[in-house]
């Protein structure tokens, strides 16, 4: 997050709910609370291991109660990029969209460079995964692959057809893995579960940052990426952390109501996109958007330009996934949908739970500063 400060007299105005949500006052008190009185290691069998055991186990069941499963079934991670690299280890084959997050496009990538069967899936300016299209991936691949997709596009918005594409990859014979890293607590339920794995991240729930979840369908096997003790059956090894799994838990539980929270925000997002006008081409908006979603490209301005110009004014917004912040790419999902014009003017804001329409006039009242502050300088020259 940028140093820079708000000008004198206002608030920041926070609108990269999609990078990291912020903490919950009760996960910042539980997690105070434990790495005072439960940091022991959870492994331990004496008071002080149980006392952190206690905590991950109640996590474990916070996020069981989120993914409608079993607590049995669930492996904590480092997070939502962890749980990712972790369902997809080990598969004959692989298959996803260039839409997916990095974590998994990257893994696709390295595995196909490795000689694994991969196929990438073909999207249009939708921004939606086709489930024929799935279908005819699958047809190339070996029974058993894999496909990924996010519930919830991390730039976009977009939600996918889980039930849809989980159908076709059922009677292939594949398994679906769900990124719902950006859909849990904001979508129903319903919208995003069904996959044979589920990612979770603690920190896009207003929980702490370093710790997720990967969650397995009863009698699904999944292969270490890691190798070490038998923390997590095996299938994780290493020590969890007691105290950012007490702030997960507080986290994922107060999750299970969050759609209903984010259910407004659909108003404030629309009002935005109309105030906007002509001066932006959205992106995605022709398919089912998550309410809290907008991501637009300006016309004659760079995404990362305008970005840095609104920072300077106090509003956070960002031109696309915060894992790929850093590099001069544009957005690879824009890419992927609308091509480079559209890409490298795009610009992505996500409006969270305590978002208020006073924050969306100031961010439309800052767009016409910065706007009329770039005009000025291109016409000169």
């Amino acid at each position: 997050m940028s140093l820079v400060q708000p000008p004198a007299g206002e608030p920041e105005v926070y609108l990269d709910w999609n990078a990291t949500t912020p903490p919950l006052p009760a996960v910042v008190d539980a997690m105070a609370r434990a790495a005072s009185e439960a940091w022991g290691n959870p492994a331990s069998v004496h008071a002080a291991g149980r006392r952190a055991r206690g905590l991950v186990e109640d996590a474990r069941e916070a996020v069981a109660l989120l993914a409608g499963a079993d607590p049995r079934d669930v492996v904590l991670t480092g997070g939502g990029t962890e749980a990712n690299n972790l369902a997809l280890a080990g598969a004959p084959g692989l298959a996803g969209s260039r839409l997916e997050h990095p974590s998994v496009t990257r893994v696709l990538e390295s595995r196909a460079a490795l000689g694994v069967p991969v196929r990438f899936l073909r999207v249009g300016d939708t921004g939606r995964v086709e489930p024929e299209e799935v279908a005819r991936a699958l047809s190339e691949l070996p029974r058993g692959s894999v496909v990924a997709l996010s519930a919830v596009n991390h730039e976009t918005g977009v939600v996918q057809p889980v039930a849809e594409v989980a159908s076709v990859i059922r009677a292939a014979g594949a398994r679906l893995h769900v990124d719902a890293v950006q859909a849990a607590g904001r979508l129903a339920p319903e919208r995003w579960r069904g996959g044979d794995t589920l990612a979770l991240s603690a920190h896009k729930l207003r929980g702490p940052k370093g710790i997720g979840a990967l969650v397995l369908a009863p009698g699904t096997r999944i292969t270490p990426v890691l190798l070490g003790g038998s923390q997590e059956r095996g299938l994780r090894p290493g020590t969890v952390d007691p105290v950012a799994a007490a702030g997960f838990g507080v986290a994922a539980r107060r999750a299970v109501d969050g759609p209903a929270r984010y259910e407004r925000l659909a108003t404030l997002r629309d009002h935005l996109e109309r105030a906007l006008g002509d001066r932006v081409r959205p992106n995605g908006a022709a398919s089912p958007r998550a309410p809290h979603v907008s991501n637009v490209s300006f016309h004659g301005v760079a995404g990362d330009e305008l970005v840095a110009a609104l920072d300077l004014e106090g509003v956070r917004v960002s031109s696309g996934s915060a894992c790929s912040a850093g590099t001069s790419e544009p957005s690879p999902v824009i890419l992927a949908m609308l091509g480079a014009e559209r890409a490298r003017s795009a610009v992505r804001v996500s409006l969270g739970e305590d978002t208020t329409m006073e924050e969306i006039i100031r961010l439309l009242r800052a767009i016409d500063v910065v706007l009329a502050r770039l005009s000025t300088r291109t016409s000169s020259t």
